[in-house]
């Protein structure tokens, strides 16, 4: 269920309130506000004791049952908030969790409410049995990131909020700002309702007031590259080379995906089935999409050649001379990116 929809949900007069709830994401920003969401319709419903635990594998578990066990000196409901920011509880850690687990199972309005706070778990952590049974006896928040794609809408969606709107070029210019920053992408989108009148925002004035506050990852580069977006491409190294990232890091990411991909390319020329093939390299989902499109653009002729070109690109970070290659590994690493993104691209 998404957070908006919960939230209005349990704002309704006479709505029955869960004992648990499992607030699940890795954006900070998605995070805290459906954290806040639950807490003031907590408040509203009567949970005025609120008792907070940072926990990981080392915790002391026990303080928790002890909180849960004690009740409030004053007698009111209790609000109990566990985040777990690791998503690694350990061994007590996750007994405590089953045990949280059992007690709430099928309780609504009742004296304690508790919300659980996790990042994005992987295949393992998700399918244990302390995340699953805080699943199934909890209400799941799963907030799933803001993609590129959609950021434009996202932002459209905020600034409506406070009776503004932008034009479609501004939306994207926004983004591309703000790309990979949620947060401070809600910062600048506040300081517009500040600075400017409900309504149409002028985007020469836009551009002036918005700070630069993109925040680019390496998954996000490997994306721009299989999708064929050159620009963004370009931009998000760029971005990576002005924050410091690590030039092994970048390579490993834009190298390995390119290796992948020729393996891929190979076995589909042998007469294997690309949906297996896929399968077996754990390309799934949005990947899976991304790396089809690359694979249906880049002929299989052109794999081998980017294959070594990515090898070229490590012995000019080793500090090592390529002859018929540029010295700057960044602007290498940049032209072997781009002969993925910009494949089968009319000049």
């Amino acid at each position: 269920m998404s957070a908006e929809r919960l939230l209005e949900t349990l704002a309704r007069p006479g709505a029955q309130l869960s004992a648990l709830y499992v607030v699940m994401g890795d954006d900070p920003l998605l995070t805290i506000e459906a954290a806040d969401g639950l807490r003031a319709v907590a408040k509203a419903a009567g949970y005025f004791d609120r008792t907070s635990f940072l926990m990981d594998a080392r915790s002391d578990w026990s303080a928790l049952g002890v909180s849960a066990q004690s009740g409030s000196l004053f007698g009111d409901k209790q609000l109990v908030e566990i985040s777990l920011p690791t998503g690694k509880p350990g061994k007590q850690g996750a007994d405590a969790l089953i045990s949280l687990a059992t007690r709430s199972k099928g309780v609504s309005n009742g004296d304690v409410l508790t919300i659980v706070s996790l990042p994005r778990l992987d295949k393992a952590s998700r399918d244990s049995k302390w995340a699953s049974a805080l699943f199934a006896a909890g209400t799941m928040l799963d907030l799933a990131n803001i993609e590129r794609a959609q950021l434009p809408k996202w932002i459209e969606q905020r600034l409506a909020r406070q009776k503004q709107r932008a034009e479609p070029a501004t939306l994207q210019w926004l983004a591309d700002k703000v790309e990979g920053n949620l947060l401070a992408a809600h910062q600048e989108i506040l300081k517009l309702g500040l600075l400017f009148d409900e309504g149409l925002l002028p985007a020469d004035a836009v551009e002036q007031a918005v700070m630069n506050v993109a925040r680019y990852n390496i998954y996000g580069l490997r994306d721009a590259m299989l999708v064929g977006d050159v620009p963004r491409l370009v931009r998000m190294m760029g971005g990576l080379k002005a924050e410091g990232e690590a030039l092994p890091l970048v390579l490993w990411a834009i190298g390995e995906e390119i290796r992948t991909l020729a393996r891929v390319s190979q076995a589909q020329a042998a007469g294997q089935d690309l949906t297996s093939v896929l399968r077996s390299q754990r390309m799934f989902g949005a990947h899976e999409s991304l790396a089809r499109q690359a694979l249906s653009r880049v002929a299989p002729r052109s794999w081998p050649a980017a294959v070594q070109h990515a090898h070229e690109v490590d012995r000019l970070i080793k500090g090592l001379q390529v002859a018929g290659r540029l010295q700057d590994p960044w602007e290498e690493m940049t032209r072997l990116a781009m002969r993925v993104a910009a494949a089968g691209a009319r000049a």
